[in-house]
């Protein structure tokens, strides 16, 4: 067995150069979506040096991943990642669990920040998370905007349905703020109306959407964006997404004849 990993181990850096030199990045897409899911199962499966299994060890296996994850996106041409680290759905785990998970996060956001490679954008509904990472975040953001280059989104305390009812609201409060009746700000509301005001306004939506540990759903990952999105299922949990992992999503994506409703 170890003999079969260690050939395993020498091949995938061959395997990668021609894959890389297959892929044509003029049909890269500019920006992917990415569910990094499965830490927890790594976990158990992969107990640290001194035995540790916890959701902890998982989460900080997973967050050391997304440095490489950045690079092999700025090597591969995509102009723009929206990595999901917190669903608001995960705020319902255990205090002991959150407590650390929003130390990790925190911690991870701001290493981002500080290579000085990266514009960061926080996505979510962050009054739901403690004030002091929302500082943390908020801090990260303001420091790193305007750096060229690949822009990072991170969805925290993110869920597609609430960033819907988010839009919504903000959508009434700007057109009622102007004097408008209900009528007339119903018949204004479009879906270019609409999209002004979500979290990602501004930003082309995504055309790869690569999920991690073997789950085919979406779980309310960018809901309204992923309208077109083609989608990507990885069996590999997320401390294990391989560069090779990802080359193959997007050269299944390169492959695909994307209709758009055409």
């Amino acid at each position: 067995m170890r003999a079969k990993t260690l050939i395993k181990s020498a091949l995938y850096p061959l395997y990668e150069k021609r894959l890389l030199a297959k892929l044509d990045l003029s049909k890269t897409p500019r920006h992917i979506g990415v569910i990094l899911d499965g830490n927890r199962r790594w976990a158990k499966e992969n107990p640290s040096f001194d035995g540790d299994t916890s959701s902890a060890h998982g989460h900080k296996a997973g967050a050391n991943k997304i440095i490489e994850l950045l690079t092999w996106s700025e090597q591969t041409e995509i102009s723009l990642v929206t990595l999901w680290l917190l669903s608001s759905d995960n705020l319902k785990r255990s205090p002991q669990e959150l407590e650390s998970l929003m130390e990790i996060i925190g911690s991870s956001v701001e290493a981002l920040g500080r290579t000085g490679r990266w514009s960061i954008k926080v996505l979510g509904s962050l009054e739901l998370l403690p004030e002091k990472l929302q500082e943390r975040l908020k801090r990260t953001e303001a420091q790193s905007a305007g750096i060229p280059g690949l822009k990072v989104n991170v969805a925290i305390g993110y869920g597609g349905r609430l960033e819907i009812v988010d839009a919504v609201k903000k959508y009434l409060s700007s057109a009622s703020g102007l004097g408008k009746g209900i009528n007339q700000i119903a018949d204004e509301l479009t879906v270019n109306s609409l999209d002004q005001y979500l979290y990602t306004a501004g930003q082309p939506d995504p055309e790869l959407v690569i999920r991690t540990s073997g789950e085919q759903r979406l779980g309310g990952f960018l809901l309204w964006q992923s309208h077109q999105s083609e989608f990507y299922f990885c069996e590999a949990y997320w401390p294990d997404f391989r560069r090779v992992d990802f080359l193959r999503a997007l050269r299944s994506y390169s492959m695909r004849q994307r209709r758009l409703g055409k």
